[in-house]
């Protein structure tokens, strides 16, 4: 009976370490990255065991008793262990390092550090997001927003607006999760942003339209205060020419009324000189000045 009962509380030993080593912590990880995992638990090595860090069920490394470390051939150069707390990197993962990663001490019998499935995704594809104009009023519109991605994978949504805000009408497609693993979605943030959202665990891109624009082909009125300084700056430029003009006509005006007096006054000393041939000669020369006969009889002398 005593070995009967010493097997009875071996199984359940191992039944209860069975399920606390059940326990398997999902890992995502971006293609290309570097990959760290630690130990949930402290290590213990004692003689003719090994701790173990293995990939599906193939060894990735091995520390034995006296401190000798073996790492296996594909990943030498890919792999470091951190024998302070036995954690392990693998460097540049690749689609094909997706799996279940267990670390652990074998020998007599195995206990369990740590357990992970890790799974490698490719960064997102860019999404866009394009509008369609269902219907416009002067106080209102409806529309459709379609967001896709560069492969091919595409939901679209109903959005209603007016001069306050938007909203998302029911119906349509808020989110879904695509063939390759990854979620589209497209929401209102801000009253009148739609936001497409392309993600999954390891990366995101977004794209923002405003929806508001699409449905108010007029232009907000602008403020009074703006209109009543662009009157304001429109009267003084008029103001302004008015005046220049003024001026210019003005000064042409006066130089031509200036030239029309110089003539007349040139005009006028010329008449006078010639009809008062004496009026320059010396009153007081007698001996010049001729006697009124002699005018007379060159006057009758005259043809």
């Amino acid at each position: 009976m005593h070995p009967i009962i010493l097997l009875f509380v071996i199984s359940l030993l191992h039944a209860y370490e069975a399920r606390g080593s059940d326990t398997v912590t999902p890992v995502f990880v971006q293609k290309g990255k570097d990959l760290l995992l630690n130990v949930t638990a402290p290590v213990k090595i004692v003689k003719r065991s090994d701790f173990r860090w293995r990939f599906n069920d193939s060894n990735i490394f091995r520390l034995f008793d006296d401190n000798e470390t073996i790492t296996i051939g594909p990943y030498h150069g890919r792999v470091e262990i951190f024998l302070q707390n036995h954690s392990l990197l693998l460097k540049n993962v690749q689609q094909d390092d997706s799996g279940r990663y267990t670390a652990g001490v074998f020998g007599i019998k195995n206990t369990y550090v740590g357990k992970y499935s890790v799974t490698v995704q490719d960064p997102v594809s860019p999404v866009n997001g394009t509008v369609d104009l269902l219907s416009s009023s002067s106080d209102s519109c409806n529309l459709t927003v379609t967001c896709s991605t560069q492969d091919s994978h595409h939901i679209n949504s109903t959005f209603r607006c007016d001069n306050n805000t938007c909203s998302q009408e029911e119906g349509g497609e808020r989110s879904k999760v695509t063939t390759s693993g990854t979620s589209l979605r497209v929401y209102l943030s801000k009253g009148f942003s739609v936001i497409c959202n392309h993600s999954n665990q390891v990366s995101s891109d977004e794209h923002t339209t405003m929806i508001r624009d699409f449905c108010f082909s007029n232009p907000a009125p602008e403020p009074p205060g703006a209109f009543i300084a662009f009157v304001s700056v429109t009267v003084i430029k008029v103001l302004v020419i008015i005046a220049i003009t003024a001026a210019f006509v003005g000064h042409r005006i006066k130089g031509k009324h200036e030239s029309v007096d110089t003539e007349n006054t040139v005009y006028e000393d010329v008449q006078v000189k010639s009809v008062n041939p004496l009026v320059d000669q010396n009153p007081t020369d007698d001996a010049a000045a001729p006697s009124p006969s002699s005018i007379y009889s060159l006057i009758e002398a005259g043809p």
